[in-house]
């Protein structure tokens, strides 16, 4: 995520905000944030969002399929997203990714025009997300020559799985902080190259403890940490691939 290749694998990168219930919200806020990105961002659509929502009650624990409406405004090329939804705000960038310098900004134009509609204390969740299509022109290959974070297959298994999925959450801060790493392979219909999606999400695990002006320094800190280990994840010669 540092522009340190000519050729990155980050198909998508998305931040997301999650505010408290306690936050006023409604659809007005949508028209308002529009209003504020409309130059940038003019290309708008509509979209109904399900979720499904847990209560408490003196019965148990109680399940409800809630819809809301959920606004999207998009760059002219569509490469740049800014979701709107019920107490949610997401940003996305799709390929071919502008490096950090370049999405950074679009996340501090989003927050800045929404708490500027809105006032918000504290955040209930805030996540950065990178999706990557790792493309291997031979096939079949030796999963240790490219990746650090792979599984691992004892002596009297199958040296080449079909299909897997691996993945495992890591804690930083205290706890404060999760990130989730997951690697599996792509079926592809051609025989020549082997995929892979590589999948990091850091995430803001404890709600309420950084505040609305401490968020973009969280951002900052999620994306050192993700470059970390995005590094960490993979060997020189997925490297070269990638064009270092």
């Amino acid at each position: 995520m540092t522009g340190k290749y000519r050729h990155p694998p980050i198909i998508e990168a998305v931040c997301e905000f999650r505010f408290p219930p306690t936050v006023s919200w409604d659809l007005t806020i949508h028209g308002l944030m529009f209003g504020k990105i409309q130059k940038e961002f003019p290309n708008k659509a509509q979209h109904l969002v399900q979720n499904i929502e847990f209560t408490q009650t003196p019965q148990g624990l109680r399940q409800q399929l809630v819809t809301s409406e959920q606004s999207v405004f998009s760059t002219h090329d569509k490469r740049l997203l800014i979701q709107v939804g019920s107490h949610i705000l997401a940003i996305n960038c799709l390929a071919p990714y502008p490096a950090w310098e370049g999405f950074k900004p679009q996340i501090e134009k989003a927050l800045t025009a929404l708490t500027s509609i809105i006032e918000v204390k504290e955040l209930e969740r805030i996540s950065l997300r990178t999706v990557n299509r790792i493309v291997i022109p031979q096939s079949p290959v030796k999963l240790s020559d490219y990746f650090e974070f792979r599984p691992f297959l004892g002596e009297h298994l199958p040296r080449q799985p079909i299909n897997f999925v691996l993945a495992c959450s890591f804690d930083f801060y205290d706890e404060r902080d999760v990130c989730q790493i997951q690697l599996t392979n792509i079926v592809q219909n051609v025989t020549t190259s082997v995929a892979f999606a590589l999948d990091f999400d850091y995430v803001l695990a404890k709600a309420g403890s950084i505040s609305i002006l401490n968020a973009l320094e969280w951002v900052d800190t999620a994306h050192v940490k993700l470059v970390e280990l995005f590094e960490g994840s993979i060997t020189d010669r997925l490297r070269a691939i990638f064009d270092e």
